[in-house]
């Protein structure tokens, strides 16, 4: 009688897991290399690689005085933008407040967190990757009397985490140590739902912009 053949030893799977994803790369990642000067960071803006991926068509810059009465800080331009930031639907409602508050447009500098509309940015992504850090550089360079940021990503990005806030008016902020800011809805929001203009323009009025 043959012996049973024995059945080979069952094979062991070792599940190796997979390796950490890499950091996002950095924007511009030398620090000492940005503009230092509002002139000089518009051209940047519209050049520099690190800002979108290495794509620089579709770029809009961002426009004004330095020293502005106001600024004017959204996310990303708008999807028509071709020549000028802001020169849709969102800007003429921009347009409205500026005229409401008794501010020249002249008097306003407009800029945005994003060199081009891009829709479904990873904004937790751009955040590690120093976006933030940016666009308190460009707001110090620009150096307004007050800003205005649309959107809860603007203000994030800019410091103002909501969640974390003490403040019974949580829309009121300081951008670096001494320029007032407000946080607003974004302005497709504000689009949307016309009742959010009214609970701005409270916000505005008890801002009392200069």
């Amino acid at each position: 009688m043959a012996a049973a053949t024995e059945a080979p030893p069952p094979e062991v799977h070792q599940h190796t897991p997979p390796p950490p994803a890499p950091p996002p790369p950095q924007i511009a990642a030398q620090r000492d290399q940005w503009p230092q000067d509002l002139s000089g960071f518009a051209a940047w803006w519209l050049s520099e690689p690190t800002l979108d991926g290495g794509q620089v068509a579709g770029r809009i810059a961002p426009r004004g005085p330095n020293g502005a009465r106001l600024m004017v800080l959204v996310d990303q331009p708008e999807s028509g933008d071709a020549h000028s930031l802001l020169a849709g639907e969102q800007g003429r409602m921009v347009g409205a407040i500026l005229a409401a508050l008794g501010i020249d447009p002249e008097q306003t500098y407009f800029a945005s967190l994003l060199p081009r509309h891009t829709p479904m940015a990873d904004w937790a992504a751009l955040g590690e990757a120093g976006l933030g850090e940016l666009a308190l550089h460009h707001v110090a360079l620009a150096a307004p009397q007050r800003v205005i940021s649309f959107g809860p990503h603007v203000s994030s990005l800019l410091g103002h985490d909501r969640t974390k806030s003490a403040e019974p008016l949580q829309q009121f902020y300081h951008v670096g140590a001494s320029i007032p800011a407000l946080a607003a809805p974004g302005l497709n929001t504000l689009l949307a739902r016309p009742r959010g203009k009214a609970v701005l323009w409270q916000a505005l009025l008890n801002w009392q912009t200069p």
